[in-house]
């Protein structure tokens, strides 16, 4: 019975993640094919044997550490459903902090033109793209099968003011200059422990490890911004809980002015901004 399998799923998992019970309901719900409110609503119905079978391997999954949006297949993000998988970050919801910035600076401008730099699976630029219709946004990945993902995004929102580009940071958009440049780069140091644990470890480490010191991706994004930026154009930067004065020298040694940090929910500094002057 549902109701049972639950029971049982949330013992498994109880172990490996602080969302035993929610892990259980998305992935029961999936592999039913119904959402977690029909699912909940009839917890004496019984589970076939191939139903009960495909079940207890996604939770086998979960118990490794594969996060529940991979095994799933999407993820929601700024109300957006976003496919994901292990050729992208599953994004996460401090990163809704970038997009709330950047359509407060987005604000009053007609048709700006925005840059989303490793756009993963298109999450920021998307968002973006979505709340301003008339704005013209570029995603740029590094990685051929994250630009697939984030072009697949885009292509079934059909959001036809995005497009995305393969290539290195500004490598695919040459001169071209933005109201708005918005990243959230790799900013983990290549020794940091949590990479060995955990979701982490199931991410794309081109994603989540920048080099030495953490700041290497930051760093030359805060330098080469300026020539990209229009006048009074801004650059918004996700990173790490503990870099955020670090980000602050980076971007006030790129030339940046009106440098600013801002807090996730959790209170933690998440995002700096800076201005290009003029």
């Amino acid at each position: 019975m549902i109701g049972a399998a639950l029971a049982a799923a949330e013992r498994r998992l109880a172990p490996t993640s602080a969302s035993a019970r929610l892990d259980a309901e998305l992935l029961l719900a999936h592999v039913l094919g119904i959402g977690r409110g029909a699912l909940l609503a009839r917890p004496d119905a019984a589970l076939a044997p191939g139903t009960a079978a495909r079940f207890t391997a996604l939770l086998e999954r979960r118990a490794a550490g594969v996060p529940v949006a991979y095994l799933l297949g999407e993820r929601e993000f700024w109300s957006l459903a976003l496919e994901v998988g292990p050729a992208v970050l599953v994004p996460r919801p401090e990163t809704e902090l970038l997009v709330e910035w950047a359509l407060e600076r987005l604000t009053g401008l007609g048709a700006p033109r925005v840059l989303d730099l490793g756009a993963g699976s298109g999450a920021i630029g998307l968002a973006l793209a979505h709340e301003r219709a008339d704005a013209r946004v570029d995603l740029v990945e590094a990685s051929p099968q994250a630009l697939a993902v984030a072009e697949r995004n885009r292509a079934r929102l059909a959001l036809g003011n995005a497009r995305t580009l393969l290539g290195e940071w500004f490598g695919p958009v040459g001169g071209a200059r933005y109201a708005l440049i918005v990243a959230n780069p790799p900013y983990l140091a290549a020794d940091d422990p949590h990479l060995a644990s955990g979701e982490l470890g199931h991410e794309p480490r081109a994603a989540l490890v920048a080099g030495a010191t953490g700041l290497e991706a930051l760093g030359a994004i805060a330098r080469q911004a300026p020539a990209h930026l229009e006048p009074a154009g801004a650059l918004i930067l996700e990173h790490g809980a503990t870099q955020g004065a670090a980000v602050r020298a980076l971007l006030g040694a790129a030339g940046l002015a009106g440098v600013e940090t801002r807090r996730d929910l959790a209170g933690l500094e998440r995002a700096t901004l800076g201005v290009r002057p003029g």
